[in-house]
């Protein structure tokens, strides 16, 4: 039988804690031509077909010569593993080298069967995709196993590949993604504009101030412990990186599959190099174009709707620890954050479970989706038990997440990095309010994160279309909490060879969860090159 994919690989969420910062959705349940050895043709880079001015694919270099040395992983012996120098810069390969780690399973088939390397990133940014590769290689079909040496690449800055450190003061700081609002105001729909200029906190909600300040700490901290190498760790970096590897390994196109933030890596090597393009999965799609205010919005809301789905079937049972209503499942949340921040739970010398560790919990329960769990949870700590809390709102913990990469990387994307001042992330306040009465606070809170960080984004957000790449297959799934389905619809339509297959469900990314209809579809696309009839959904 196959084994599920249980936890999620997911690119953002609520900040737990002005200062600790949980990062709870960044681990939630938690990838040729004989003469492609001279290099990769030149290409411009970016969004659209054009890309901004003046940047181009780099010429050959003995970066593309080398020959990977593959050796059966000293962890992992069933797997090999390698490594291999990539270019700092890019623009620039004679500047200096960066270590990539690589990680492989070969493929149980041969000859005809055999297709050639799948390319697996697990999301992020920040985490390791080769450990994850070795958790969930085991989830795969038979008939995938077949066809590709499953891959992984720890993207640069994170796991085994050359590592963005900032150093331990960094070790809980904010986390951030996409972009910054407007000096004035947010679009239509938007937040609320105005509101005093100064950014501290409302009667139990973030302090603005706070968490610059911190922002301003993270970013200084980064600049003395990471140096030039932060320049050079954004997703268009390693996007060029994927390119690399797949001319390293032989294979003519790259075959990738990657979830959430991994579907805005895979997008973006599309957007660099269409024509390489091979069979290419983004499940749990990120919409490149949305500016921040717009994306975390969404994001309030998606978890929002993913707290009411729970609700309402928790609702249906008699044992439901908070109500029989949606209306009462948030009020009893509500009462349990504010208890618990107004007298925390202490367990032993160093734990202490607040009204933030609570919604860190569940809002991995979400994720995953783990129902049962998070209806345990909540009953527990209603009688002073935390142990369930604690074990969500800590796994993501021995992931091998680096907070350090993911802030470095996103601060480089302005899909991904907000840069909002104290005045502009409070005047916003109210909209996220609106949009997410649970959970809008905390994703508010994450509006700074890269408002001082020492360099600027290389990757603007915008449109990514790839034209003449081949089919590639988007999948969404309705009340995913983390990458809402309407950026799933957005990036399928963006895409101009964009397939999009739904699942109607709850918890973030679809493929490897053991549904059937959605594992059928995506193996089809990645086996036999079909890809599922337009408008299919999965339930």
């Amino acid at each position: 039988m196959k084994e599920a994919r249980t936890t999620g690989h997911i690119s953002r969420g609520p900040r737990s804690g002005l200062h600790k910062a949980v990062l709870a959705a960044l681990w939630a349940c938690v990838l040729l031509l004989t003469g492609c050895a001279a290099g990769p043709p030149g290409q411009r880079v970016g969004h659209g077909p054009a890309g901004p001015p003046g940047t181009t694919a780099p010429g050959p270099t003995d970066h593309y010569r080398q020959k990977l040395r593959w050796t059966p992983c000293a962890e992992q012996p069933s797997f090999q593993c390698t490594t291999l120098r990539a270019p700092l810069d890019y623009a620039r390969p004679e500047a200096g080298d960066i270590r990539l780690a690589a990680s492989r399973r070969k493929a149980t088939g041969t000859g005809a069967r055999h297709i050639g390397s799948l390319l697996f990133n697990p999301g992020g940014p920040g985490e390791p995709a080769i450990t994850s590769l070795w958790s969930y290689a085991g989830a795969f079909s038979q008939a995938v196993r077949a066809s590709y040496d499953l891959v992984a690449v720890d993207p640069r800055g994170v796991g085994s590949s050359t590592p963005v450190i900032c150093g331990d003061d960094t070790a809980g700081t904010p986390a951030t993604v996409r972009g910054l609002p407007g000096s004035d105001g947010p679009d239509e729909g938007g937040p609320d504009e105005g509101g005093p200029d100064e950014g501290g906190p409302d009667e139990g909600g973030p302090d603005f101030a706070a968490a610059d300040e911190a922002a301003r700490e993270t970013a200084a901290a980064c600049e003395r412990g990471a140096g030039r190498l932060l320049r050079h760790v954004g997703t268009l970096d390693s996007a060029r990186d994927l390119e690399l590897v797949r001319t390293l390994l032989g294979d003519e196109r790259l075959h990738y599959l990657g979830f959430s933030y991994g579907s805005y890596l895979g997008a973006s090597y599309a957007g660099l190099f269409p024509s390489r393009v091979g069979r290419m999965v983004l499940d749990g799609a990120v919409d490149p174009t949305l500016d921040g205010v717009h994306s975390l919005l969404g994001q309030a809301r998606g978890y929002q709707i993913a707290w009411d789905s729970f609700a309402a079937d928790c609702a249906a049972r008699p044992a439901c620890p908070v109500g029989h209503s949606a209306e009462e499942a948030g009020a009893a949340l509500d009462a349990l954050v504010g208890a618990l921040d107004r007298a925390p739970l202490r367990r032993g010398k160093d734990v202490v479970v607040d009204g933030d560790s609570l919604i860190s919990a569940v809002t991995t329960a979400l994720l995953a989706p783990a129902w049962e769990k998070l209806r345990a949870a909540l009953r527990e700590v209603r009688t002073g038990d935390t142990t369930t809390v604690q074990e969500l709102g800590g796994a993501f913990e021995d992931s091998g997440f680096s907070g350090d990469a993911y802030v470095a990387i996103t601060c480089l994307s302005g899909s991904l990095g907000a840069r909002a001042t104290p005045a502009q992330a409070r005047a916003a306040l109210p909209g996220f309010l609106r949009a997410s009465p649970r959970f809008g606070r905390y994703f508010a809170d994450q509006l700074s994160t890269c408002a001082h960080w020492p360099v600027p984004a290389d990757q603007p957000a915008g449109p990514i279309t790839a034209p003449g790449a081949p089919p590639i297959l988007v999948v969404g799934t309705t009340r995913d909490p983390a990458t809402p389905y309407t950026e799933a619809r957005a990036l399928a339509r963006l895409l101009s060879s964009g397939r999009l297959l739904t699942y109607d469900g709850d918890g973030h990314t679809a493929y490897l969860r053991s549904v059937g209809c959605v594992d059928e579809a995506v193996d089809g696309y990645l086996v036999r090159g079909q890809s599922p009839p337009a408008g299919t959904v999965c339930t």
